[in-house]
């Protein structure tokens, strides 16, 4: 038989290596650990025994057999509760997940100095309507570029016998797009006004670059459709295939809120300011943006202008000239808009349009909910990648932290240019969005000669992303005026038919449903250089 002395000296013993047990929740300092528990180390091994059966998350699976209730569902508010705080290595954490910061309940840095609304306005409409002319005009007006590089694009515009295309080039920079005097990608460019921010998207016109300018109307807030009074340039973008009708139904699947046409080239000698051609041109138009559900007394308004000269954009066209029109010019009109309602207190959104390198990976797209910070934490996703905020900018200045609605570039840590598609998003690690191969929706068909059945493919744009799709299964047709859904299933569907399809991507892409998150739930279905048909994202199923 051992003395009593021994058993002293291991029960000390017991308890120096329980001091050292750095997975019992109970022996790590926490605000959750009982008022009246013994020192560690004092009691003898049963009690602390019962301690730890009472303390540890892990002795409710252990008892039951199964998890509690809420151990999937872990609140993302409920960053106090001790399981989250010092996580035991029996709960299975990764090495990522371990050093994932916790989620913040509120930013509360706010860039120094005050900081205007900001607006993303897209230029869209028919080729060679004057869109980079008039973008160019506005840069000049508002000062961000300047007379001296204004008369060198005239100079070098003249040598090639393109003297009325040099304002465009403020806007075209690259050497394809000059000599053939199409815009090609989506030309980008900001400019203030009294109140507003305003980052300027230059669509192309032409039908070959749709998807292009579809990318560009993904960021817009406002779009400004621009229309030809010249004769015969109005007619030929407005009838059947001319890019006027496409754009316009782009601009408003897109999300837009607000629409401006801008009556341009009414300084041209076929037209003269006349108010019977602007009259014209606004009674074709207003039947069919009405039928692409803009509102007409409230989003949508007609200003003729010039682009070349720039009258009516910055002041009021002189009344000698159009005595026949008394509203707003173009610059005061959209520096008066009402504010734009933001996501601001929700996870973290943003949709990547385009990526480069420079010294690092830079992302740019519009925020579309939350606000980040630098140095914050964020998950790429689909291919859940997290990755460091080195460097912010709101369009050309560098910020400290970027809101819901803003058009910013992003410098990126952790992950390597050619990992970074356009159409992934960067968002909140704890609320990552979406990601689906199989999803229904439902679908209208706009323009399709023949028969749409199971087994069809097209292509997707959502958001920024541009992917293969084919319909698995056309669910139920929907009636488009009563929204009812009928109870047989259909074998196909056809133009002017809405019907709710389960649809499969090629790859996985970013989604949400249109209900929760409208602006990464519509989508547009293109085949053979055509839009054929509109969509909303009803389910996510896989």
């Amino acid at each position: 038989m051992e003395p009593a002395e021994s058993w002293d000296a291991d029960d000390k013993l017991s308890g120096q290596f329980t001091k050292l047990n750095v997975d019992a929740p109970v022996f790590v300092p926490s605000f959750m650990s009982p008022p009246g528990q013994p020192a560690p180390g004092s009691g003898s091994l049963p009690d602390s025994q019962d301690i730890l059966d009472k303390e540890s998350p892990l002795s409710e699976t252990n008892n039951n057999g199964e998890p509690p209730a809420d151990w999937e569902c872990v609140n993302a508010d409920d960053s106090s509760s001790p399981s989250r705080e010092n996580p035991s290595p029996e709960e299975g954490i990764s090495p990522e997940e371990e050093i994932a910061p916790k989620p913040k309940k509120e930013k509360k840095r706010v860039e120094e100095g005050p900081r205007k609304q900001h607006l993303n306005l897209v230029f869209i409409g028919h080729v060679d309507a004057g869109k980079s002319t008039l973008g160019g005009q506005l840069l000049y007006l508002t000062g961000m570029v300047d007379k001296r590089t204004l008369e060198k694009y005239e100079r070098e515009a003249k040598e090639k016998n393109r003297e009325s295309w040099y304002l465009s080039w403020a806007l075209d920079t690259n050497q394809e797009e000059r000599d053939k005097g199409k815009t090609v990608e989506c030309g980008r460019a900001y400019f203030e006004t009294d109140n507003k921010h305003f980052t300027l998207l230059d669509a192309p016109g032409h039908r070959s670059f749709v998807p292009n300018m579809i990318g560009g109307a993904c960021q817009a807030d406002i779009a400004v459709l621009v229309i030809s009074a010249r004769k015969g340039e109005f007619e030929t973008g407005f009838e059947r295939g001319g890019q006027t009708r496409e754009h316009a139904m782009l601009a408003k699947t897109a999300g837009v809120k607000h629409l401006v046409v801008l009556i341009n080239k009414m300084d041209d000698s076929t037209v003269n300011w006349s108010e019977t051609r602007f009259n014209e041109c606004r009674d074709k138009l207003l039947p069919y943006l009405k039928k692409c559900g803009f509102n007409p007394k409230t989003e949508v308004v007609f200003m003729p202008c010039s682009g070349l000269n720039g009258a009516g954009l910055k002041d009021p066209v002189s009344s000698s000239e159009c005595p026949w029109y008394s509203g707003p010019a173009f610059l005061p009109y959209i520096d008066d808009l009402k504010p734009i309602e933001r996501y601001l207190d929700g996870p973290f959104i943003m949709p990547v349009v385009d990526k480069y390198k420079d010294m690092g990976t830079v992302c740019y797209g519009k925020v579309e909910s939350g606000m980040c910070d630098r140095s914050d934490q964020l998950l790429l996703m689909p291919n859940r990648k997290i990755v460091e905020v080195l460097q912010l900018w709101n369009d050309e200045d560098e910020v400290q932290q970027v809101k819901s609605g803003e058009n910013v570039k992003v410098k990126l840590k952790g992950v390597e240019e050619e990992e970074v598609s356009a159409g992934f998003v960067l968002c909140d690690i704890e609320k990552p969005c979406k990601v689906a191969k199989i999803f229904d929706a439902q679908v209208v068909i706009l323009e399709h000669k023949s028969i749409i059945c199971s087994g069809y493919s097209a292509v997707l744009h959502i958001h920024a992303a541009v992917e293969e799709v084919s319909v698995k299964a056309i669910i139920c047709l929907v009636d488009r005026k009563t929204n009812e859904k009928g109870q047989m299933k259909p074998r196909f569907v056809k133009q002017d038919q809405a019907a709710i399809m389960r649809l499969e991507t090629a790859g996985v892409v970013c989604v949400e449903p249109f209900k929760l998150f409208p602006q990464m739930g519509r989508f547009t279905l293109r085949d053979e250089g055509r839009t054929i048909a509109i969509g909303k994202v009803l389910r996510v199923v896989e």
